[in-house]
């Protein structure tokens, strides 16, 4: 039996080692003496190995001056939005030593990323209860972690009295038969398995933990909920305030879910999973008009003057402009007053998810279309061949999705934003640049915020941030206008 291991969640308490004091900078170079304790080596090594692919050398050998293990370091200091020294300084080790969800940040388990349960009605079944809190608490508790979901989204939870729901839920300790046993007391905390058959969706609680509704111990809810969100298909969040933020957090907000979490949820379970029989394929130069009685598009989509409308993602694409959000498209060509209009999939057929972010490379006549990790390439009106992964631009493998991307003609670089760092890709040697990612704030003076989506447009980048548009000067740096981002489409 084949059984899904997405994203297979493991809470993880890292026992902090002694204080010590570390230097802010340490020379990356062998001949350089380390002053961290042995104690923090192993920590980060330890760290490393299970969240970030860490290679040890043979016999055991790993040198803290390597480039492999320096490179680590980075890769999971911009993970958590940490200065990227390649150093194990105090914030550093403080993050390390963090309670955590194990999912490594950076395993190679994309291609089952983004998955789901087909359908919005989800069975669970409680099967082995704690020792720490009545049954009935535990009930409530567990109810309580998948309203959170349900409240944000279209799913639906009914609990089961059968060992046949989707969604199992148990409290076990040690070896408990799925491969992946727990430790004992103040280790590992929780795991959970991604949707499908078998042990798809189901969720362990180690139970030799002290589970509670709060205060001491570890809080039931918060660990439930954070874990039932990868049952449904969730990945990990880089925003601490995000529910899917791979650090344990003991004292939540009265919100548990983030603005992120939410659209997450709702991008993975549209109320609206498939283009209607009704609706037919069309040409680009298509004047049909999806707004007609008894229409099952999204009501969202209806009014795109709305005050608080934002875009997924926009580019040009040949002599137009394509607008993406949820699985709309607006066309506007550049030539004409009047905007075509429908779902994605009339102009483009192969493509039945929402675009995450766009970019066109006029030399080619080519763009690219990217939803999570994969992209789409479209030469005119046709999409070319099966989607490809973002990795083929040379990102590290904990890049898993864009916000947005912008092609610029003058430098002959693609930027690829995503929250707040972003990397330049050389499309003529077909390589990332070197010395990326940046953080955004630094390259884009006055851009601040996450970039939903962006195009660039007779010498100025068009930042999309929320329900504004951002003209930017990217000779002089700096924002020299602001407008409605639905403004582009005549509101």
């Amino acid at each position: 039996m084949h059984v899904m291991l997405l994203s297979c969640c493991v809470l993880v308490l890292l026992m902090p080692g002694p204080c010590f004091m570390a230097p802010t900078l340490i020379p990356e170079v062998e001949s350089s003496p380390s002053t961290e304790p042995q104690v923090d080596l192993k920590l980060a090594t330890e760290y490393l190995q299970q969240y970030y692919h860490l290679q040890i050398e043979p016999f055991g050998r790993m040198k803290r001056s390597g480039s492999s293990f320096t490179a680590k370091v980075k890769d999971m200091q911009i993970f958590f939005g940490i200065n990227a020294t390649g150093v194990l300084d105090s914030e550093t080790l403080e993050v390390m030593r963090s309670p955590r969800c194990g999912v490594p940040d950076v395993e190679e388990y994309s291609h089952i990323q983004g998955t789901r349960w087909n359908k919005n009605v989800i069975t669970y079944s409680i099967g082995r209860y704690t020792r720490d809190l009545p049954r009935s608490t535990v009930n409530s508790l567990i109810e309580s972690a998948f309203s959170i979901w349900a409240r944000a989204s279209s799913l639906t939870f009914v609990r089961s009295n059968t060992r046949k729901a989707d969604i199992m839920v148990e409290f076990v300790t040690y070896e408990h038969g799925d491969l992946y046993p727990f430790d004992g007391a103040r280790g590992t905390l929780a795991h959970a398995f991604g949707p499908g058959p078998g042990v798809g969706g189901d969720t362990h609680f180690d139970d030799d933990e002290h589970w509670t509704m709060g205060g001491t111990g570890f809080n039931l809810l918060v660990v439930a909920a954070h874990e039932f969100g990868h049952a449904l298909g969730l990945k990990h969040s880089r925003n601490p305030e995000s529910l899917m933020y791979p650090n344990y957090k003991p004292s939540p907000s009265a919100n548990l879910l983030s603005r992120e979490d939410i659209a997450n949820i709702n991008a993975l379970y549209s109320p609206v999973r498939s283009r209607p029989n009704h609706l037919p394929r069309l040409g680009w130069s298509s004047q049909y008009n999806p707004w007609q009685p008894g229409s099952l598009l999204p009501r969202l989509m209806q009014d795109k003057c709305a005050p608080d409308m934002t875009f997924d993602a926009v580019s040009t694409v040949g002599d137009a402009t394509f607008y993406f959000r949820e699985r709309y498209l607006w066309i506007k060509h550049n030539e004409q007053y009047d905007i075509k209009e429908g779902p994605i999939t009339n102009f483009m057929p192969k493509i039945e998810t929402r675009i995450d972010a766009a970019f066109w490379v006029p030399r080619r006549s080519t763009a690219y279309l990217i939803h999570e990790s994969m992209f789409w390439t479209v030469k005119g009106s046709l999409v070319k061949g099966k989607p490809r992964a973002l990795s083929h631009f040379g990102f590290p493998a904990w890049v898993q999705d864009v916000d947005a991307a912008v092609h610029i003609v003058k430098t002959g670089r693609t930027l690829f934003f995503m929250h707040d760092i972003y990397w330049s890709y050389n499309e003529n040697r077909k390589v990332m640049d070197f010395g990326y990612p940046k953080y955004i704030s630094v390259g884009f003076p006055g851009i601040n915020s996450t970039i939903n989506a962006a195009f660039h447009k007779e010498g100025f980048i068009y930042f999309f941030v929320g329900p504004q548009v951002y003209k930017y000067d990217y000779t002089q740096k700096q924002v020299v206008g602001v407008d409605k981002a639905n403004s582009w489409l005549g509101c």
